[in-house]
């Protein structure tokens, strides 16, 4: 008996999800990866936040409006990261607003190289055609690494690592998964960036970073991981799905949620 009704629950149960997804309550995106907890290390980074920029979790956005299916809400859950930048609302030299959101516990001493480094890292970004108006196709967040790049040309044990993503693919909606990996380019800040080329002036490409921080010395190590915007052109949108390695960090109005990706 308790076998039959356990059948009976697990099938109702289904088809309770296939309303709900069928109804748009629940994404099929949600139902893709397993739900790992919530995150309570994540929030926006002081110091590293200039002027009065937002980086709030939200419900939404959904639309914009007449965008339909999978593009006019957010990929996991009903929330995301929703972000607002200035690019001229400080007294210090223009452009300065900027905003970092990030996790300055989990990721400390990982290493950024090998097999149990950084391999994957992307995220799916909701832009407006004013976003373009204001910066260009490329005026995006951006994800950062802050790191100790352990080189033995740059005596220094700071640069942030920060991914420039390329243009979004569709505008006024959420793009799909966006691969740091595989798509835009990166840079190191200070004198690593000077002793790898892979600067501000010159960013690479994923593996072409990766090489250069391999020198032969010790290896680097991860102190922080944000997302972020600024200090350049005024941006106003949202970031979901952020994925480092095997985690998709899902950012939802109650907090951040850790899933596994498949």
């Amino acid at each position: 008996m308790k076998a039959l009704f356990g059948t009976k629950r697990k099938v109702m149960l289904g088809v309770a999800a296939l309303i709900a997804i069928a109804a748009g309550t629940v994404p099929a995106s949600a139902l893709t990866s397993r739900d790992l907890g919530s995150s309570h290390h994540w929030g926006v980074i002081t110091r590293n936040t200039i002027g009065s920029p937002v980086a709030a979790l939200r419900d939404g956005p959904y639309g914009s409006f007449g965008v339909t299916g999978t593009a006019a809400k957010p990929p996991y859950g009903r929330g995301s990261l929703g972000i607002a930048v200035a690019d001229r609302s400080t007294s210090l030299t223009s452009p300065s607003e900027k905003v970092s959101f990030g996790n300055e516990v989990d990721f400390y001493g990982k290493p950024v190289l090998g097999t149990q480094g950084l391999n994957q890292v992307g995220f799916h970004v909701f832009q407006t055609g004013e976003n373009i108006a204001y910066g260009g196709p490329t005026n995006m967040p951006n994800v950062t690494f802050e790191i100790n790049p352990n080189l033995t040309a740059a005596a220094t044990a700071y640069s942030s690592m920060v991914w420039l993503p390329p243009a979004s693919p569709v505008t006024n909606a959420w793009s799909g998964y966006l691969d740091a990996t595989t798509t835009g380019t990166w840079f190191l800040t200070g004198s690593a960036g000077t002793a790898t080329g892979c600067n501000l002036a010159t960013p690479c490409p994923f593996p072409q970073l990766k090489t250069a921080l391999n020198d032969g010395g010790a290896q680097p190590t991860i102190y922080t991981a944000a997302v972020g915007k600024g200090r350049d052109s005024m941006w106003i949108g949202a970031v979901d799905g952020l994925r480092i390695n095997g985690t998709i960090y899902d950012f939802e109005a109650s907090g951040v949620k850790s899933r596994r990706a498949r």
